[in-house]
């Protein structure tokens, strides 16, 4: 086996966020005592679910608009940063954005140097398109010391476009922050897994990326959380368990950033990157047909 160039512990974080005023200083606090625990552990990329601080069910837009914060200046940012910088790791975690009086379902990625970036979720789902802009950033990927990272958001998954963006620009591994929710059975096969952990394998294979996916748990204003939160190699596979649908929990793994460069090359005649045949999806799906153009 060839030496790690690149060796990072990754740990996501799934634990139960809930919504209201209330409980954002609990929110924050149990998000840090978790991030905590993963650099006892000696995680060095640390993923917290979407909407980390504030929980996910608004009950309207001025309530969402109350649960948001300025960018990066905002209190759980503040504090997220400070950890980061203490601590020497990377931390990943969501929170409602307000800009001006536009509100973001928002990724941040921190770093011992402080604020690195950020991703808007592109694919709002549900309720959140009646309080929530859809994101107007594109498909970042940061250059990091440890690698480059790209950030999506739980229903982006769905939607094969966005980790593929993120590949083709370079990313070794892909942060997915989510509050997937119980939608109608059958929610779990034999095996304990639901349909959005296997999206996040297939997306992982197909591009052969690291995916660090982190999900909630727990009920709030009577909606349910899948939990399943795992963490997928270059071939799709979990690496280690998927996590529960019930419990609290850090995953962990221990990764090499750099392999994902050489992944691809299966063998000398199959490269999944080199064999897209985008001289026929282009034209087939219109990607490069601007709207004013004739066609």
């Amino acid at each position: 086996m060839s030496e790690a160039i690149s060796e990072v512990r990754v740990a996501v974080v799934q634990f139960d966020p809930q919504v209201g005023i209330r409980h954002r200083q609990d929110n924050l606090h149990n998000s840090l005592r978790l991030a905590m625990e993963a650099v006892t552990n000696g995680a060095e990329l640390i993923v917290l679910p979407e909407l980390a601080n504030t929980g996910y069910f608004f009950a309207n837009r001025q309530d969402a608009f109350l649960h948001a914060e300025i960018l990066p200046d905002g209190p759980s940012t503040q504090a997220w940063m400070d950890f980061a910088a203490l601590h020497q790791v990377y931390l990943v975690a969501g929170l409602a954005e307000r800009d001006g009086m536009q509100l973001f379902d928002t990724a941040v990625l921190l770093g011992p140097d402080g604020f690195i970036g950020k991703y808007r979720k592109a694919h709002l789902w549900n309720r959140e398109k009646l309080w929530f802009t859809p994101g107007n950033l594109g498909f970042p990927v940061f250059e990091t010391p440890i690698g480059r990272i790209g950030l999506l958001i739980c229903w982006d998954i769905w939607f094969p476009e966005v980790p593929r963006l993120l590949t083709q620009q370079g990313a070794d591994i892909i942060c997915n922050l989510n509050n997937w929710v119980w939608t109608p059975p059958p929610l779990f096969d034999a095996s304990g897994k639901c349909m959005a952990s296997y999206l996040t394998m297939t997306a992982a294979h197909v591009n052969n990326v690291y995916i660090a996916a982190a999900n909630r748990i727990g009920e709030e204003q009577g909606e349910r959380y899948l939990g399943c939160s795992l963490i997928a190699g270059t071939n799709g596979w979990p690496i280690g368990e998927v996590a529960p649908a019930d419990t609290q929990t850090i995953l962990y793994a221990d990764i090499d950033l750099a392999s994902a460069r050489s992944a691809p090359i299966w063998n000398n005649l199959n490269d999944l990157h080199r064999d897209r045949r985008t001289d026929l999806y282009d034209s087939m799906l219109g990607y490069c047909y601007h709207p004013c153009l004739p066609r």
